[in-house]
């Protein structure tokens, strides 16, 4: 006999498998066309936030200079998005008329670039003061100018930090990115509203899952390009070969060494007396 969970799940599955609810009509709109709303409305979010906390981190970092400004990005986390989103949407959506969404829009973009701000900021800024001082003195010690610091010794040794911090921003503003469907736009969470609304759990289910399956791909290819663009050096993967090759290359002076003993002595038992 099915239970009640047994049979939830039997239609969250049964929800997600019919192709109906993948493409879009005159009347309803798809699972392809809202995850492209989703991930447009949390692509621009993240490029936005990158371009102010990147920067903006470095130079904290490498100067150390207004180190106040991480706290006040990390306080901004306190603010409840969907009330923060609210107050936004009444203050900027008056001032746009005709057929355009421009005025919820922006303001969830801004609600967006706010969560994300903090993590890319906090982890670039530690990313840089966490390099070696000796490597860093070491640069100055070649010739090296402040800006060549930063952008060719600090910058690459600080980022795994920076990648761990811009991943951590992806899954927070991939997941709130839902609250856009609460002020009338399109993006995954228009299941989960629309399925509350109407009482149907499969239809609200199968958009928290839609979701988290998006949130988890999107994480999985930024640990794949981190895997890839950050230094083998300052991770401390090294290929096999390259052990070999050093430990070959270290034995080579050993049996050199012998073999100039094993010369020297038969020299001394050959001589004659």
């Amino acid at each position: 006999m099915a239970t009640g969970g047994d049979t939830v799940i039997g239609d969250v599955f049964e929800w997600l498998a019919d192709p109906a609810h993948w493409r879009s009509t005159n009347f309803d709109t798809g699972i392809w066309a809202q995850l492209g709303a989703h991930l447009q409305y949390s692509a621009i979010a993240l490029v936005i936030a990158l371009l102010i906390a990147l920067p903006a981190g470095l130079w904290i970092g490498h100067t150390n200079k207004a180190t106040w400004l991480v706290s006040v990005a990390n306080a901004v986390r306190a603010l409840p998005s969907v009330g923060l989103l609210v107050l936004l949407v009444v203050v900027i959506a008056p001032n746009f008329y005709g057929r355009t969404d421009a005025g919820y829009v922006i303001p969830t973009e801004i609600v967006l670039v706010l969560l994300a701000v903090p993590s890319i900021l906090a982890n670039t800024v530690a990313g840089v003061q966490n390099v070696d001082r000796a490597v860093r003195d070491a640069a100055y010690g070649m010739g090296m100018t402040g800006p060549q610091v930063l952008l060719r010794v600090e910058l690459p040794n600080a980022l795994p930090l920076i990648f761990s911090g811009f991943r951590s921003a992806t899954l927070q503003v991939i997941a709130t990115a839902t609250i856009a469907s609460y002020v009338t736009l399109g993006g995954l969470g228009r299941f989960i509203y629309d399925g509350l609304a109407q009482q149907d759990y499969a239809q609200m289910i199968s958009g928290g899952l839609l979701v988290a399956a998006l949130a988890l791909a999107s994480d999985l290819l930024l640990a794949l390009a981190q895997r890839y663009l950050v230094s083998r050096g300052i991770t401390g993967r090294v290929r096999r070969s390259d052990q070999a090759g050093d430990s070959g290359s270290a034995g080579a002076p050993d049996s050199r060494v012998a073999a100039i003993d094993q010369e020297l002595a038969t020299t001394t038992v050959s001589r004659p007396a």
